[in-house]
């Protein structure tokens, strides 16, 4: 469930021999700013600086890179002009004299400097070739965007990324590691390592087989059935906490899937038709293959209601392994397997609505079309905001559950309609906040005046709902909590399995079949359904990876924990039945994993030929 992080680390350490430097080279605190002389925001930001460093005294070593503004002429001279300076006392004077003049930056300002700092003519100093400062400012572009830098100015902190507020106490709270902000930070380095999410279901899981087989077991099984819910006068409704995991928290899950979908078919890397069309059949494949080799072995009796248990991929457990493997495995295979993930995922949930689920009402089912139109209105309108489409989404999952199909379909539903582009005149908007920054700032020294005014903050909030699409607020919001909230608490109520001798006694056709599916179906149905599109044209495959790395991300799809253990405990109500079938899960995803993991290491230093 996961794009590829944006770096958060610098790039290259700072060496005094090429680096601007302020301060003493065993300083414990080490600022590095990438900024432009044209950027107002680094010359605003400077008196901050010009603070820490008195605070900090020796304590402190700044130092400063250059990042001109993209497109910015004037941007460029300057950058050039201070490092025309022949020492490293007169290119700070120039930094200094930059970094205060006016608001707008000009020629004046540029001549000005020149001629107060004593540097050559300013004119001959533009039209001079000086490779040394063409050099160092090229070398520090590279710096900045590998270190993921795209706006000016951008702070680090001891080599990591600074994104919080650029005043003088929040720069203090960063530097000096206040429990607060070791906290945060702390988390963000979780959340951004790409196998976290994996591994937080992977921990879950094993504490529930623990919990299960402790002394604990029963009560720890016995907790789960709690009923949980609320009353309106004489209306009550109640579920169990399992169902409320299950029915519930789990629709957080599927609108994520369907949001990131959509976002990858619309604007992402999918947005090419044939490009798209890999991963669609890959996961169309990977899911008929395996129902078919688990009707295959078990196509009568009681257990022939399972066959949709092999048919999905674990994403999160899938994507962390491979990103585990770091660059042995290309970035687009990496991509293809958490779409194919991500559509048999919405694939899974659309057989569970249509073969899992209980007689229908057709007075609900009638209401949750209602809301599907209302909410297809929402997005003919162009709402941008969060909130319509949230209530919407929360009856609509009502009339689903009351319905008799699946609740979490509603996930899928909703995220279908929640916007994903950017809104069209983006230019418009961005002058806008920039003209209405730049009023406050010129107010910003009025007596009785101590920040920016209420007309102002409401303008903000207004851009800002326009300038981030509702999806994109949505993933950036929901995202994280259903990786490292919804899913773990999935595997925690339902990953428990009793350990004994006989669990599995009685039950070897369905034990077979279901890591027949995962383990010989996944791979076979993604692969062949992805060789038979490309052979017929129908699909474009990267060239950045072979069909035999691609074999090994097909193992791989055969992770089936979370949706396999969830169409598992729709399939087989007995207990016993059930048992037995997360017992096979869990074998058949670790066979896959080894599988998958073993081809691509063995595959990844090779050349990719087509």
């Amino acid at each position: 469930m996961s794009q590829q992080a944006v770096s958060s680390k610098l790039d290259r350490p700072v060496d005094e021999a090429r680096d601007h430097v302020l301060g003493p080279a065993d300083a414990q605190i080490t600022l590095v700013e990438y900024g432009s002389y044209a950027c107002p925001y680094c010359r605003a930001v400077n008196e901050h600086i010009v603070q820490l460093r008195h605070e900090f005294g020796d304590r402190l070593r700044y130092v400063f890179r250059h990042f001109p503004l993209p497109g910015s002429d004037i941007a460029l001279r300057a950058a050039r002009l201070a490092e025309h300076a022949a020492d490293e006392e007169r290119f700070w004077r120039a930094h200094i004299t930059l970094m205060t003049r006016s608001h707008t930056l000009s020629d004046d300002d540029l001549a000005q400097a020149s001629r107060d700092l004593g540097l050559p003519a300013f004119e001959q100093a533009m039209s001079a070739e000086d490779p040394r400062a063409d050099a160092r400012i090229e070398a520090d572009v590279h710096s900045a965007r590998a270190s993921g830098v795209a706006v000016t100015p951008t702070f680090f902190i001891n080599g990591r990324r600074y994104d919080g507020p650029w005043d003088e106490s929040s720069f203090t709270d960063a530097m000096l590691r206040t429990p607060g902000h070791r906290l945060r930070s702390a988390a963000e380095d979780f959340v951004g390592w790409a196998p976290a999410a994996g591994l937080l279901l992977l921990l879950a899981a094993v504490l529930a087989v623990l919990l299960t087989n402790s002394a604990w077991g029963p009560a720890f099984a016995q907790w789960w059935e709690r009923p949980l819910g609320f009353s309106f006068g004489e209306a009550a409704f109640s579920m169990s906490l399992l169902h409320w995991v299950n029915d519930g928290l789990l629709t957080f899950f599927f609108l994520v899937v369907g949001l990131e979908i959509k976002r990858e078919f619309t604007v992402g890397h999918l947005a090419e038709l044939r490009v798209a069309a890999l991963p669609v059949a890959a996961a169309l494949g990977g899911m008929a293959v395996p129902a078919l080799v688990y009707w295959l072995i078990v196509s009568a009796g009681p257990w022939s209601h399972g066959w949709g248990v092999p048919m999905a991929t674990d994403t999160a457990f899938a994507v962390a392994l491979i990103a585990m493997m770091g660059d042995r495995v290309p970035t687009s295979l990496r991509v293809f397997l958490t779409a194919a993930a991500i559509v048999d995922d919405i694939g899974s949930i659309v057989v569970v609505a249509a073969f899992y689920s209980d007689a229908l009402s057709l007075q609900y089912l009638a209401g949750a079309a209602v809301l599907v139109g209302v909410l297809a209105l929402l997005n003919h309108a162009h709402i941008y905001r969060v909130a319509p489409y949230a209530a919407v989404g929360i009856l609509l999952w009502a009339c689903v559950h009351a319905s008799g199909l699946h609740a979490t379909l509603a996930g899928v539903l909703l995220a279908l309609f929640i916007p994903t582009r950017p809104p069209v005149n983006m230019v418009a908007l961005t002058a806008q906040a920039d003209a209405i920054l730049r009023a406050e700032a010129r107010r910003s020294g009025e007596v009785l005046r101590s920040g920016p005014s209420q007309p102002a903050l409401k303008a903000f909030d207004a851009l800002h709902d326009r300038l981030e699409s509702p999806a994109a607020r949505m993933l950036r919001t929901v995202g994280a909590r259903s990786s490292y909230v919804v899913l773990p608490l999935f595997a925690l109520a339902n990953a428990g399995v009793a350990i004994a001798p006989g669990i599995l006694e009685h039950h070897g056709p369905l034990v077979l079949a279901i890591m027949a599916g995962l383990v010989l179906g996944k791979p076979l149905g993604l692969v062949g359904a992805s060789w038979a599109a490309v052979r017929l044209g129908l699909a474009k495959k990267p060239s950045d990876y072979s069909w035999r790395q691609l074999i090994g991300a097909g193992a791989l799809a055969g992770i089936g924990f979370t949706m396999s253990l969830f169409i598992a405990g729709q399939a087989f109500p007995g207990e016993a039945d059930f048992v037995a079938a997360k017992a096979a899960v869990f074998i058949g995803s670790i066979i896959s994993s080894v599988i998958g993991v073993v081809i691509l290491w063995k595959t990844g230093g090779e050349p990719r030929p087509e």
